[in-house]
């Protein structure tokens, strides 16, 4: 359990400081998904767009606490200029330039957003 716990919290701090060519680490849970279930599953059940909006809170939270001192230690990941309606359009509107990609890369994007870089 101890080595899970280990790797998962390796796996977000690549998360939070790799660049999005780098290669994937494999993640569990809604942001497993594919971009294009994604916009399928909210499209038949909106209401389910919380959940997936809840997990890249939670993952993006989870990459922020454990990156290194002085990476990220200013990041607000609900600043003003991009309150939480605002990501989840991003989040959407990459899904849906991005079918083939994984709702995680679309969180990294945002991530990278929120950080002030390109995605």
């Amino acid at each position: 359990m101890k080595r899970l716990v280990t790797f998962s919290l390796s796996a977000l701090v690549a998360f939070a400081n790799s660049p999005a060519t780098a290669d994937k680490v494999r993640i569990v849970g809604i942001g497993a998904t594919s971009c294009s279930q994604f916009v399928g599953e909210i499209s038949r059940k909106p209401a389910t767009e919380r959940d997936y909006l809840a997990w890249a809170q939670g993952f993006m939270s989870g990459a922020l606490m454990r990156a290194p001192q002085g990476v990220d230690e200013d990041l607000d990941l609900l600043p003003l200029f991009f309150p939480l309606q605002q990501q989840a359009e991003f989040l959407r509107a990459y899904c849906l330039a991005n079918p083939s990609e994984d709702y995680s890369d679309a969180v990294h994007a945002l991530y990278q957003r929120l950080k002030g870089r390109p995605t």
